[in-house]
C-alpha cells in the first residue's frame, strides 16, 4: 500500500547564512520573529546569543553563524529569529535572513557527501537542490546538540 503524502512532507522554511542557503524542516518551525532585544547570559556556550522574551516565554537564542564558525556580521533589517521546537524544547535561530518555505520531491533530496569519518559537527542531513540553487538541509537535533561532547539531543 503506497504511503500517503501529507502536504507538509519535505517542506523546508529556507534561511542565509554568509551567501548560502540552509533548510529546517517546517515541521519544526513555530514561528520566525524580527530581531528583538537579547538579554547575554553569562557562562552560556560562545554560540547562545542569549534569552528572549517572546510573549511571555523565555526563549534561548543560538547564533547560527557562530555555531558554524563562520564570520560575525552587523545585525540589520533581514536579520531574522527562527523559533523552533525539537523534542518539546524550544529555540531560537539567530540568521541573516529568512526567504521562503520550499517543498522538495525525494529525488530533489541527496545524501551528504562522506568527506570524513571523523567530521567533528556533522549538521547536514541532506542536500537540496532547486534548479540552480543548492539548499544544505540541516539535523536540528545535531545542531542544538553539545559540541563539547558532540551528543545530539
Amino acid at each position: 500500500m503506497a504511503e500517503k503524502i501529507t502536504t507538509t512532507d519535505n517542506q523546508y522554511v529556507l534561511f542565509k547564512l554568509d551567501n548560502e542557503y540552509y533548510g529546517i524542516d517546517i515541521l519544526h518551525v513555530e514561528t520566525i520573529e524580527k530581531v528583538m532585544d537579547i538579554t547575554r547570559v553569562p557562562h552560556a556556550p560562545y554560540y547562545v546569543e542569549g534569552v528572549i522574551n517572546l510573549r511571555g516565554e523565555v526563549v534561548p537564542v543560538i547564533n547560527l553563524r557562530k555555531r558554524f564558525d563562520l564570520p560575525q556580521v552587523e545585525l540589520n533589517d533581514e536579520s531574522r529569529i527562527i523559533i523552533i521546537s525539537i523534542e518539546e524544547i524550544v529555540v531560537g535561530l539567530l540568521v541573516d535572513a529568512s526567504s521562503e518555505v520550499l517543498q522538495f520531491d525525494t529525488e530533489t533530496i541527496d545524501d551528504v557527501p562522506n568527506f570524513s569519518d571523523r567530521l567533528k559537527n556533522d549538521y547536514v542531513k541532506g542536500i537540496g537542490k532547486d534548479n540552480e540553487r543548492i539548499i544544505i538541509l540541516l539535523d536540528l537535533k545535531k545542531v542544538l546538540g553539545n559540541t563539547d561532547t558532540n551528543e545530539e539531543l
